[in-house]
Parts: structure tokens; sequence; C-alpha cells
């Protein structure tokens, strides 16, 4: 079993950490942990099951495989500390907007190196994570890293590093989209007289049992819409709305702005 190294225990490594015990791909002896902060280190420990440190040094030479989680503009001073200890190991980043360039020209030639976007649903085990594999990562690399991040929800591999900005829009900062529609369509409930609390209690459910149909589907998309959309009924009125604000050219807006957002962070 390998050793799995967190370079940061912060929410997301956190929700990593769980994911692995709790399904059992790793043991509390096969993972560690380093925060920068003696403050509160065991009762971090003691919440998440495992060793946590304060050396990175120390971290990168025991694991086999090595989490980047800390925040973005942390990154590159973390790497030049690791990198006397890394030439034989797997480095996995979970650092936004920080380019596999810009990682493998601060660690030595030929590490093995996986870019990682998770999403915050990961902290209730719904996360949705998209990956692309570094000039020396392995397809065996891949793998593991993919059914590792599958603990904590879904994974998918993309085809090119630049798609990890379009896996930014759509499911790093989805969540945040999302909440918004549930929280308008609430909102419109109030306004014509329902309490706010089971108005959006309402939408909240509709949400998440709308996304298991969609996600379990044997048919198209169009086809669900149209299944609850019948012709005449009330909700093909609200679906001609929709489309009479073109809501699909608002979120093709909304994808392509925070795409480019994402692209511009990245350097």
């Amino acid at each position: 079993m390998h050793k799995i190294g967190f370079i940061g225990s912060g929410k997301m490594a956190g929700a990593i950490i769980k994911g692995l015990l709790k399904t059992g791909f790793s043991t509390p002896e096969h993972m560690m942990a380093t925060q920068a902060e003696q403050s509160g280190i065991e009762e971090k420990s003691k919440a998440l099951g495992i060793k946590i440190i304060l050396d990175n040094k120390e971290l990168a030479e025991w694991a086999d495989v090595i989490f980047i989680a800390t925040k973005p503009n942390q990154v590159l001073g973390v790497l030049e500390e690791i990198s006397p200890f890394v030439s034989e190991k797997l480095v996995v980043s979970i650092a936004a907007g920080v380019t596999i360039k810009k990682l493998e020209s601060n660690l030595p030639q030929g590490v093995r190196i996986i870019r990682v976007m998770p999403n915050t649903p990961a902290l209730v085990g719904e996360g949705m994570s998209g990956m692309t594999g570094g000039n020396s990562a392995t397809k065996e690399d891949i793998e593991f890293v993919k059914n590792l991040l599958s603990t904590i929800g879904k994974c998918i591999v993309v085809d090119t590093e630049k798609q990890m900005d379009i896996v930014t829009a759509i499911s790093g900062s989805g969540p945040a989209f999302y909440y918004k529609v549930i929280n308008d369509i609430a909102r419109a409930g109030e306004k014509l007289g329902m309490d706010y609390e089971k108005a959006l209690l309402l939408s909240i459910q509709t949400a998440i049992g709308s996304a298991k149909m969609a996600l379990h589907r044997d048919i198209s998309m169009e086809q669900l819409i149209a299944n609850v959309a019948t012709k005449g009924g009330c909700t093909a009125v609200g679906v001609d709305c929709m489309n009479e604000y073109n809501t699909e050219k608002v979120f093709s807006d909304v994808i392509k702005e925070t795409t480019k957002k994402a692209c511009e962070l990245g350097g």
C-alpha cells in the first residue's frame, strides 16, 4: 500500500483523507499530513485520524505519493523545500491555477506530476474532480490517482491541460452557480407568498433528485426535459420562458468568462 502524504491539511485535503479512510483505500498508518503551525495540530490529527507534522521535508522523504494541498501562492516555496526528496515520487497538485509547466520547472527533471482540480462538494463525498498528467506521469499513475479521487466523488481525465480551465469553470466554480440557481428559485417562491425555508427545501431536494436522474439517465438530456415539459402543461410554459430569455446563452457566457479568468490566473 502506498504511503500518501499531504502538504497542507485544510478542508480539501481533509475531505480526501476522510474519503480514503472511509472507503478503505488507505489506512491511518499509510497517510500523513503537514500544517504550518503547531497550534491545533493535535486536534487536527484527531479529527482526521492520521499523523500531522510540521516538517514538509520529513513528509516528502517518507511518502510515495505527495499531494500539494496549499494555497497557490505557497506552492513555489513548498516545491523548493521538497525538491531534493521527490525524484522517485508521484507529486499530485490540487493547487488551483498552478500549471504542470510551473510544477515541472521547479522540481527535478523527470518527476511524475499530476494536476487535479477538485471541488468543494468533496466535503460531503460528492466531489467532481478533473485531472491531467505531466510529461513523465504513467498510465498507472493516472489510474491510481483517478481511483483515489473516486473516494470523494467522481473524476475525469481531460484530454489536454488547457481543458483544466474548463473543468475549473464547470465544476470548480460550478457549485456557486448551482447555489445561485437554487436560491433564485426559492426566492421566486418566497415572492409568491411561500415561506423561504420551505421554498428553499423544495428547490434543493428537486435539484438533488433531478441531478440523480440525469446522472443515471439512459436517454438524452433533451428527452428528460421533454418528459417533464408535456405539451400544453405548466412546465412547458416555464421552459418556454427560459428559452425566451435564452438561458443557454446566459450559462454559455458564464462558463466562457469563468474559463477565461481561470486561464489568466494560470498564467
